[in-house]
C-alpha cells in the first residue's frame, strides 16, 4: 500500500510539472498539427523521460549531479535557447500534413521527435530544484535508504508526464480535424514564432553572451 501511495503521488507531481504550458507543451502541439497525435505523444514521451531523469536525480540524492546542473545553468540555458530557435524555425518551414492523424511518422521522424524534446526538456536544469523540494517534502530522499519508495515515485512521475502528453496530443489532434488547412498553417506559423520567442529569450537570459 506504502508503494502505491508514492506512485499516486509521482503520478500528481509528473502531471503538475509537466502540465504548465511552454515551450515544450506549444513543441507538442505544433507536432501534432505537422505530423499527426503519435508524432506529438511521442515527444512528450521524450520530456517525461527526461523529468524521470531529474527525478531519479532527487530522488535519489545524487548532489553531485544536481549541483553540476544548477552551477552551469546558465551555458546549459544557452544550449537550450539555441535548440528552440532551432526547433522554431524547423517548424516554421515545415507545413502540415493533409489527414495527419491516420499517417503514421516514419521511424527517423520519431526518432528525432523523441531525442529533441528529451534534450530540450534537460536544458531546464532548475527543473532538479523542484524536484529536490517537492521530494523533500514527501520524505523520499537518499538520507533514508528508502530507495524503494524513490524509484515508485520516479516512476509514478514518468507515468504522470506521460498521461498528460497523451492527453494533450488526444486533445490536439482531435481539434485539428475540425480547422481549415489554411487556419491550420496559420496556427502552426503563430506556434513556430511564439517558440521562436522562448528560444531568443532563454538565450538572452542566459547571461553568457
Amino acid at each position: 500500500m506504502r508503494s502505491i501511495d508514492f506512485l499516486l503521488k509521482g503520478l500528481i507531481i509528473g502531471i503538475s510539472i509537466a502540465a504548465p504550458v511552454g515551450p515544450v507543451g506549444l513543441l507538442c502541439i505544433q507536432r501534432t498539427l505537422l505530423r499527426g497525435r503519435i508524432a506529438g505523444f511521442v515527444s512528450g514521451l521524450g520530456a517525461a523521460t527526461a523529468d524521470a531523469i531529474y527525478g531519479s536525480i532527487a530522488g535519489f540524492g545524487l548532489d553531485v549531479i544536481s549541483n553540476f546542473l544548477v552551477r552551469e545553468r546558465a551555458g546549459i540555458h544557452l544550449i537550450g535557447g539555441v535548440l528552440l530557435l532551432a526547433l522554431g524555425i524547423r517548424g516554421l518551414l515545415s507545413k502540415p500534413t493533409e489527414h495527419a492523424a491516420a499517417t503514421r511518422p516514419g521511424n527517423q521522424g520519431l526518432f528525432w521527435s523523441y531525442t529533441s524534446m528529451f534534450l530540450l526538456t534537460l536544458t531546464n536544469p532548475m527543473t532538479i530544484l523542484s524536484f529536490v523540494a517537492v521530494f523533500a517534502g514527501l520524505g523520499v530522499a537518499s538520507s533514508t535508504n528508502d530507495y524503494i519508495a524513490a524509484t515508485t515515485t520516479v516512476l509514478g512521475v514518468f507515468l504522470g508526464s506521460a498521461v498528460w502528453w497523451f492527453v494533450l496530443s488526444g486533445l490536439t489532434s482531435l481539434s485539428r480535424d475540425k480547422f481549415h488547412p489554411r487556419t491550420l498553417r496559420r496556427v502552426n506559423q503563430i506556434s513556430g514564432v511564439v517558440i521562436l520567442a522562448f528560444g531568443a529569450y532563454g538565450v538572452w537570459t542566459s547571461g553568457v553572451l
